[in-house]
């Protein structure tokens, strides 16, 4: 089943040369042009199976093993209905053969993500990077789709739909230096929030990742310290989307998703990032709550 949305975002404009300290001499432009500029295209929120939990693991302290260091049971790319061939598994890990090229591999590769939503839960997984690597852990994930020019669904990146716990090697790779005050450094809410205090283990190293949701509030683990702490669905929430990459002026589309993430049942999938470099993920489970 899928369910189509559609929303058009509207923004006050400067209708008058006084009022606007002049146009040196172009057109001024319309509220509709403003409108036009800032919509959002229809797109549609893709339901598709979920797997069953009662399939998996739980231990006596209510976690549920969703890798088994063995098998990709439960995953699957995000669009897709297999595990992109550029993932594989290695010594118990899940592992994403990059070949340093950055984002859009070509040949089976791409997101994945484990095939069921999550609404309240302490998710935690262990995570390493070759050096200089990028990547990224999603949580609250949909899989959306938008119509290309000749009327045909594409998938929209995922990264517009969710959040985003930074997985980086902060020493070689040059985004750790851009964003704003490291907040886009590991274990940071990708472009947001910078993770505080950065005790990321080098490249090469294994680091330990957790993030608890609970009615929308968020807190990001990394190495066993709380790094930083936020609110979902809040006035707050939305000032700092606007302050990011995915403002309603610059990602329309991204706003509106990520303002209203996890849709109204306020769950979503957990994922993985293909961004083009070699990690590793391992001990990757979750408890409800």
């Amino acid at each position: 089943m899928k369910k189509t949305l559609l929303f058009v975002a509207t923004m006050a404009v400067c209708l008058s040369v006084a009022s606007c300290g002049g146009n040196n001499g172009k057109k001024a432009a319309t509220k509709s042009d403003v409108e036009e500029q800032n919509a959002v295209p229809e797109y549609t929120v893709v339901e598709a199976p979920q797997v069953d939990l009662a399939e998996f693991p739980k231990d006596e302290e209510g976690f549920i093993t969703i890798f088994d260091g063995t098998s990709f049971k439960g995953w699957r790319g995000y669009g897709k209905d297999h595990v992109p061939s550029k993932w594989t598994i290695e010594d118990g890990c899940i592992k994403f053969n990059g070949t340093g090229g950055g984002e859009a591999q070509q040949g089976d590769g791409g997101d994945i993500i484990f095939a069921h939503k999550f609404h309240n839960f302490e998710y935690e997984f262990e995570w390493k990077v070759e050096k200089g690597a990028n990547s990224g852990a999603f949580y609250l994930a949909q899989e959306v789709t938008t119509k290309d020019e000749n009327g045909k669904d594409q998938y929209e990146p995922i990264y517009i739909s969710c959040p985003e716990y930074q997985v980086l090697d902060n020493t070689n790779h040059p985004d750790a230096k851009l964003g704003h005050d490291g907040n886009r450094q590991s274990a940071s809410l990708y472009d947001m929030i910078p993770a505080k205090p950065q005790n990321q283990n080098p490249y090469g190293e294994w680091n330990k990742g957790k993030i608890m949701v609970y009615e929308g509030t968020v807190v990001h683990y990394q190495n066993d310290e709380n790094v930083l702490e936020y609110h979902l669905w809040t006035p707050r929430w939305t000032e700092m989307l606007q302050n990011s990459k995915f403002s309603q002026k610059d990602w329309p589309l991204a706003f509106e998703l990520l303002n209203n993430c996890g849709g109204e049942k306020h769950e979503g999938y957990f994922g993985f990032q293909d961004h083009g470099d070699v990690v590793y993920f391992r001990n990757i489970r979750v408890k409800e709550l």
